[in-house]
């Protein structure tokens, strides 16, 4: 097996950069990557929920891919989201995650059907044994309708060496908390991110890993300051960060799927980007784009 990277710290979720004809946009996507790294970034996660995967075809996945991965060029490791409603597919984009050099994937659970724990873990097994990439699993129920509980995700990670860690994009802090008690108690390794912005410090005290958060896109220094403030024990700065990162998702109610805020907001905030995204999500509104404003403002990041 390939050595497992340790995956720690924030890795934003990155926008894809898209053309006004909806195909990647090189020079926009390159802008993003330089400038994430250059914000300090520990790795960064391409073609998530915000990365407009489940928008894309699969050649156009690959592409994406592709090129992210190259461009990155090992300055810091790189997931790639793999998961598919099918698990042919899925196991196609991990295979080709692997060939083109990503430090790992991340599967989502397949969405529309729910599956018996039994199929489950299957697909899971399955897509584990056709790689030798570290797998971080993503759990994200309001979306896919099914949640992965704790005593599936250590099952998992009993069977499976190759799965290291999970993104736990769940409302609850207590479904966080008990991931980490139920599953690092096992595997002091395995690696649990918050997916969501303002449960950062949560899942940092509770012994967590970091957070895979949207913000990070468009306001990098307020996770990644965070972040690096708790490492340091400076928890007053801590806290007075994450009191900001707190209450950044208020922006992600202006519209669904949110994907239009984020890029809107990394524009407002000095990124030279297109903002074109993929149906059947649609551009904000200028309406929505003066709340945006307003909200970034409230919090001084305008």
């Amino acid at each position: 097996m390939k050595t497992i990277k340790e995956f720690k710290g924030i890795i934003p979720p990155v926008s894809i950069i898209l053309n006004d004809q909806g195909k990647l946009d090189t020079n926009g996507m390159a802008l993003v990557i330089d400038y994430l790294i250059d914000s300090g970034v520990n790795g960064l996660f391409f073609l998530g929920s915000g990365g407009e995967f489940t928008q894309m075809s699969v050649e156009e996945r690959k592409k994406v891919a592709e090129f992210t991965t190259n461009y990155v060029n090992k300055r810091v490791p790189v997931l790639i989201g793999t998961g598919s409603s099918n698990t042919k597919e899925a196991i196609l984009l991990s295979e080709h995650a692997e060939k083109i050099g990503a430090d790992g994937i991340v599967v989502i659970n397949p969405y529309y059907w729910q599956l018996t724990e039994e199929n489950l873990i299957k697909h899971f097994g399955d897509i584990a044994e056709a790689v030798e990439l570290p797998i971080l699993l993503y759990n994200f129920p309001n979306l896919t309708g099914q949640d992965l509980s704790p005593e599936l995700v250590l099952e998992l990670a009993n069977r499976y060496d190759n799965i290291v860690g999970i993104k736990e994009t769940v409302e609850s802090v207590s479904h966080i908390r008990d991931i980490i008690f139920t599953v690092k108690a096992k595997h002091k390794d395995f690696c649990v991110f918050s997916g969501f912005d303002d449960h950062l410090l949560n899942t940092l005290t509770l012994g967590g890993d970091g957070a895979i958060c949207a913000s990070a896109n468009f306001a990098p220094e307020v996770s990644v300051g965070t972040y690096n403030a708790y490492i340091a024990k400076d928890f007053e700065r801590a806290i007075e960060l994450h009191r900001t990162l707190a209450l950044l998702p208020t922006i992600y109610k202006l519209d669904s799927p949110f994907i239009n805020v984020v890029k809107e907001a990394m524009k407002l905030r000095g990124l030279d980007i297109s903002t074109h995204v993929l149906p059947p999500t649609r551009k904000l509104s200028e309406e929505k784009v003066k709340e945006l404003v307003s909200i970034l403002k409230s919090v001084k990041l305008l």
